[in-house]
Parts: structure tokens; sequence; C-alpha cells
């Protein structure tokens, strides 16, 4: 499938919107005249990778939608299933040399996103030293309903307490993405009086995506 930029003659999609009702997602929008079919694009925004988060043109799954089904059905309506976000994009399609080109809109007005709900992490940490080592062995273990990339999350040490946040003490990264089931981490050898605690790296990010609970 081909895409290009919609230049300033181009018809566009325009008042799209997106309603949800008990885990369905229905879009409209209005259609340009002499527009009888677009292509609908779901992309779940948990499947971008680090490389490509940002990424506007990045590629999901795409539907060929009639003018007619959607009078037939009032609008586009889709499955809400998975965590996170999705995005959906309406493109208007047209033809050269027979094969189908989709339309970028340069003004985003034919993209919306959809919340498909938080899958949930749950994380325990102990401790264990002996009664006159200077150090403790920390072991913690992530549990996790989908699958989460490393750079979602980190820990911090800090000295006297637990860490309140991110920025409350040292941050260390994670080194292997976390599978969904019961991960355990290796041993980490800390100072008798510092504590861990996990945090997400971006919370603004990944909070969209993941719940983050202490056990």
């Amino acid at each position: 499938m081909q895409f290009t930029d919609a230049d300033p003659s181009a018809p566009t999609i325009r008042k799209l919107t997106l309603a949800v009702d008990e885990g369905m997602c229905t879009l409209r929008w209005l259609w340009p005249e002499g527009v009888e079919a677009v292509y609908v694009e779901r992309l779940e925004v948990a499947m971008l990778g680090k490389e490509n988060s940002g990424d506007a043109h990045a590629q999901g799954k795409l539907k060929l939608y009639t003018r007619e089904e959607y009078k037939a059905s009032n609008g586009y309506v889709d499955r809400i299933t998975g965590f996170g976000a999705i995005r959906y994009t309406v493109y208007i399609c047209r033809m050269d040399d027979a094969e189908p080109v989709l339309l970028r809109q340069l003004n985003g007005e034919n993209t919306v996103m959809a919340s498909a709900g938080k899958a949930d992490i749950r994380f325990s940490i102990r401790y264990k030293s002996g009664f006159f080592q200077k150090r403790k062995s920390v072991f913690m273990t992530v549990t996790t309903e989908a699958p989460v990339p490393k750079e979602a999350l980190c820990y911090v040490r800090k000295q006297g307490s637990v860490p309140l946040n991110k920025e409350d003490g040292t941050v260390y990264p994670f080194v292997n993405d976390f599978v969904p089931g019961r991960n355990e981490m290796p041993p980490v050898e800390v100072a008798k009086d510092e504590y861990v605690r996990l945090f997400f790296t971006d919370g603004p990010k990944y909070g969209t995506v993941y719940r983050l609970i202490s056990d």
C-alpha cells in the first residue's frame, strides 16, 4: 500500500469523532463529495517500538470501508481489545496507475485515539541479609498481564528510606523485557541502609498503557 501527503486541493476527512460503549468503538466523520470508499487504519500503540513510538506514519491494520457500509452501520464500528491506546486513522484513497494510494492529511483531522484499558504490572520486593553483613540482597519480582518493554520500568535506590518517586534516588535500568506472567529479577546487592522501588521511566507515556501496583 502506497501513501502520499495530501495536497491542498485534495478532498479531506473532517469532523472525525469517536464514541465507546461497552467495549465497542464507533467512528463517524463527514464524507467529502464524490468519495465512495476509504481505508480505516487501526494501530495499537502498545505495538510501537522505542524507535517509532512517536512516528505518526507507523502503519497498523488497514480495512477498506465503503460509504454504503457506513450508512448501514451508522458509522464505522470496531471492538476494543487488548491494552493501551488504539489510534484510528481514516484515509481517502485515490487510484494511481490502478494502484491505491492513501492520502495523509497534514492537519491531523482524520485521526483519533481510543483507550483500550491498562494492563496491570504488579511488583514485589524482598530483602535478605545476615546479622553481621554490611550489605543485603534485593529480590524483585514483576508479574504482568501483557508484554512490557524493559524501557518502560526502572528501579530506584535510596539510602535511609523507600524512594517516593523516580527522582528520589539513583535510577537503574532493567536489561531484559518483561513477558506476561511472573518475572524474577536477578538479586541486586545494596547497602544495608538502602531501599528499592520500581517506577515508570516515563509516567505520562507508559501510564496510559500500564498500571503499576506494589504487592
